[in-house]
């Protein structure tokens, strides 16, 4: 079949593969993605992949501060050896991601740091939704794990769409750097604070008190 030049820019920046094996992946896939991904892992070619379980101990923290210092953000990001934590392309990659977060306002990571009881209950919000709409039961739960999903790209970091670059997911951008640099990197912990946020709108409390 023919795969367009599109498809195999993707595959690429996904795993870090060359052009040739991953046209090769995607034949062989019938141009599905995550066939080609599985193929290139299995013959040994996907380079993030490969660097996965590699520890990565080094790295930095950044921090990206926007609007004027109303809103910030904090964000670890690891990787192997202090030779590439000091490279500009590892730290663009670092302010980058803090700049993503501070526009995109993840809320986790990945899908698996999600508590069980968040789940459930954008679940039960679902189903009360698609039952009120007049849904057949039957393909209800299939909406339900649809709109799981379109949860897991809206909250969490490696599955947004990346602010500057609509066809990449961060996931993807995050690939893409293992495979240049050539080490595993690790997106670790990030906080983001918006000026005002949770505060009350009412005044705080006062105390007085007199000295005797």
């Amino acid at each position: 079949m023919q795969i367009s030049v599109e498809l195999v820019k993707h595959l690429r920046q996904r795993t870090g593969a060359g052009v040739i094996d991953c046209k090769t992946a995607l034949q062989e896939a019938e141009g599905n993605m995550e066939d080609a991904i599985d193929y290139l892992r299995r013959k040994g070619l996907a380079t993030a992949a490969k660097k996965a379980g590699r520890i990565a101990t080094d790295g930095l923290v950044s921090s990206y501060i926007h609007a004027g210092g109303k809103m910030g953000v904090l964000v670890e990001i690891n990787c192997e050896t202090d030779f590439v934590a000091k490279t500009e392309d590892f730290q663009t990659f670092v302010k980058n991601i803090a700049m993503h977060i501070a526009a995109a306002n993840p809320q986790y990571i990945r899908r698996e740091e999600i508590p069980d009881e968040v789940l459930e209950r954008e679940r039960a919000i679902y189903r009360t939704q698609a039952q009120e709409a007049g849904k057949p039961q039957k393909v209800i739960d299939k909406i339900i794990e649809g709109k799981i999903e379109r949860f897991y790209s809206e909250v969490c970091l490696l599955e947004q769409t990346y602010v500057r670059d609509s066809d990449l997911t961060i996931k993807e951008l995050l690939d893409a750097m293992i495979a240049k640099v050539g080490e595993n990197i690790a997106i670790r912990r990030f906080a983001r604070f918006q000026l005002g946020e949770g505060l009350s709108s009412q005044p705080p409390s006062t105390c007085s008190f007199s000295m005797k």
